[in-house]
């Protein structure tokens, strides 16, 4: 598995973490019961420490998107597809946090178009 966390980002690193983990899941690059690193060898193999790692599981298992067990880990739990109004809302959500992050940035309307264009391969 392979997780990246950049120290320079505005983005808390355990959000980092979940949003990276989530994509996967949702994508099925992680499969159902898929066993997750434990959060110390994760958090190691990040350089981190054990509390970001372990609030980025939290964040993800509150999603139902992974299960916790003591003495089991955590594992990639079923995904339920989304209903269509569940769909709608997080599509609204992710654009407007785009809209935040290109006025953040300064990038113009038309630029921030053509980045989405590029991205979807348009």
């Amino acid at each position: 598995m392979l997780l990246e966390v950049d120290p320079a980002s505005p983005v808390p690193p355990y959000e980092q973490i979940r949003a990276q983990l989530a994509t996967m899941i949702i994508t099925g690059a992680l499969a159902e019961d898929a066993q997750l690193p434990t959060i110390r060898q994760l958090a190691a193999d990040l350089g981190l420490a054990a509390n970001t790692v372990a609030r980025a599981y939290r964040e993800l298992e509150s999603a139902g998107l992974v299960r916790s067990r003591v003495r089991h880990g955590t594992t990639v739990a079923a995904v339920k597809p989304l209903a269509p109004k569940e769909i709608r809302q997080r599509l609204a959500d992710a654009a407007q946090a785009y809209v935040a992050t290109t006025r953040r940035l300064g990038v113009s309307a038309a630029e921030a178009r053509a980045a989405i264009t590029s991205a979807l391969g348009e």
